[in-house]
């Protein structure tokens, strides 16, 4: 089932011969439940692509549809909410309340549409997450790891079409980065939670299903996983799109 469609999206900065092409024809399909990673390097385009499909941003050109809603045809609050319902958003930084305990960060979406939380979709997020027993803490009194994981359960909590996480382990050190991807994966495979990630590490973006390759605004590869070994020669390309 296709989650995630980009038609020829650009984005383009400025006019004249100050003009800057962020985006320049990007063609992309996420089917619900996959788990993708982003690759490319500073200035690719791949932070533009993310704040466009977190509808956090609107391209130049092209269309965007997410869970079958049209992105473009969102104003300001229309994106807002469909931002805070349908897209859970994880960034390195953790953003999450001081004052509010991890429970309330978590539930905090919910609170904001005033909806009661499910309790057992809840539990299973905090459980697979790790974080049921540090519920009650603020986050000054948790680990850099386990902040992040509380903003990727807050990120879960209404069920989003898709989670996109930008650089989620670029705060952390190695065996804090390693475990906050075992738990994307977590989420990924016990609840199916389709999970969109940029990275400019090769080590996480081999964790993922897919890894696309984006350079000078353009997609340049799309490889997905052809087998269970984890590592480059698990993985089968789908041909350089790069025109």
């Amino acid at each position: 089932m296709e989650i995630l469609k980009c038609e020829g999206v650009r984005k383009v900065y400025g006019s004249g011969a100050g003009q800057v092409v962020a985006l320049d024809g990007i063609d992309l399909t996420v089917n619900k439940g996959e788990f993708v990673a982003v690759m490319g390097a500073s200035g690719s385009g791949k932070s533009t692509l993310l704040h466009i499909l977190g509808s956090v941003d609107k391209p130049t050109s092209g269309k965007v549809i997410i869970d079958g809603t049209d992105l473009l045809k969102l104003d300001r609050t229309q994106a807002a909410v469909f931002r805070r319902r349908k897209v859970g958003l994880v960034y390195q930084f953790y953003n999450l309340i001081p004052t509010l305990t991890a429970r309330k960060n978590i539930l905090l979406p919910l609170a904001l549409d005033k909806k009661k939380p499910n309790q057992e979709l809840f539990d299973k997020i905090v459980t697979t997450l790790g974080i049921a027993e540090r519920l009650e803490a603020l986050p000054g009194q948790l680990s850099g790891g386990q902040q992040q994981r509380v903003a990727i359960a807050r990120s879960l909590i209404y069920r989003p079409a898709i989670l996109l996480a930008d650089e989620p382990t670029g705060n952390l050190d190695q065996k804090n980065s390693k475990e906050i991807i075992d738990m994307l994966k977590l989420s990924n495979r016990n609840l199916n939670q389709t999970i969109l990630l940029i990275t400019h590490d090769e080590n996480v973006a081999l964790m993922a299903d897919r890894i696309i390759t984006i350079g000078d605004g353009r997609i340049l590869k799309d490889m997905r996983r052809s087998g269970a070994a984890a590592g480059p020669e698990a993985y089968a390309g789908c041909g350089d799109t790069g025109r």
